[in-house]
This record gives structure tokens, sequence and C-alpha cells, in this order.
């Protein structure tokens, strides 16, 4: 338990420590809201909060850590952590306003005595509707390593920040 927490703690500093290296190069964070679906059936829903730092030109890294359960059993789902990196196409938009995106990474899906290694991608798009605060659209597909065939694919919508 005590490394989860480490490991919580780390995915919560690094974006920050990463965009405070270089003042042009901008970090964000970000809540999130998913109706979730998966290849053998069933709705769920995932939320969480998360962030990531550009490292270099619109390559990011970042971290997010959420809350993932059936529809119809919210209170036996299972908590997600995510490394990932990703690459937004800054000058997607000649004003500034859109950034779409693509990411991937690692995902840890743990319950109090299980945990299962997946990997997750994913893309979407940041509406910057103001400068600090934007819509963040996503959809995301979380894959188990024990059975491939399985996707958990949410559609997220969210709040960006910066």
């Amino acid at each position: 338990m005590n490394k989860l927490m480490i490991v919580i703690m780390l995915a919560a500093i690094l974006p920050s420590a990463v965009a405070a290296q270089n003042k042009e190069r901008r970090g964000q964070g970000y809540v999130f809201l998913a109706p979730t679906t998966s290849t053998e059936g069933g709705a769920g829903l995932h939320f969480g909060v998360g962030g990531e730092g550009l490292v270099y030109k619109g390559l990011g890294l970042g971290a997010e850590i959420g809350y993932l359960a059936q529809a119809r059993e919210l209170s036996r789902g299972a908590g997600v952590l995510s490394p990932n990196v990703s690459y937004h196409f800054l000058r997607a938009s000649g004003s500034g306003k859109f950034s779409p995106f693509v990411t991937g990474g690692y995902s840890l899906l743990f319950t109090g005595n299980e945990a299962i290694n997946a990997v997750n991608l994913g893309g979407g798009l940041n509406w910057w509707f103001k400068d600090r605060i934007g819509l963040r659209l996503e959809v995301r597909d979380h894959i188990p390593g024990a059975e491939p065939s399985l996707h958990l694919i949410g559609f997220r919508i969210g709040l960006a920040f910066r």
C-alpha cells in the first residue's frame, strides 16, 4: 500500500515538475467523467483526474488516477492508475483554441485484493474556450494484458485547465 501511495504522489507531482523546467512549455490538468462499454457488453462509468507536462514540443508525460465500475454495481469497481505518454498537435488550429492529441501507456487496475496490468490507447481534443480553461473530449481504450480480446472503451468528457 505504501508503494501505491508513492506512485500516486509521483504521478501527481511529475507533470508539474516537467512543466516548470521550461516556461514556454506548459502543463495541464484535467478531470473527466466517462460512460464506458466493453467488448463483452455492459455499461460502466469511469471518472478521474490527471495531469501532464509537455517535455519537447508537443510530446508530453503525465499520469492519471480514477475509478472504474459497472453501471449496475458502482460500489464494486476498481482503481485505475495510468502513467502515459502523449502527443499534442499544438498548431492544429490557427487560433490555438483546438488542440488534438493522442495518448497511450500502462494502466494498473486494482481492487483491495487484486491487480490487473493493462495498456491504454486513446485520442481526443482540447477546446480552450478561455486561456486557462477548456473542454476535453477523448476516447480511451484499456486492454488488460491477461485478456487482450477484452476492450474497456470510455467516451470521456472533462474539464482541462492550465
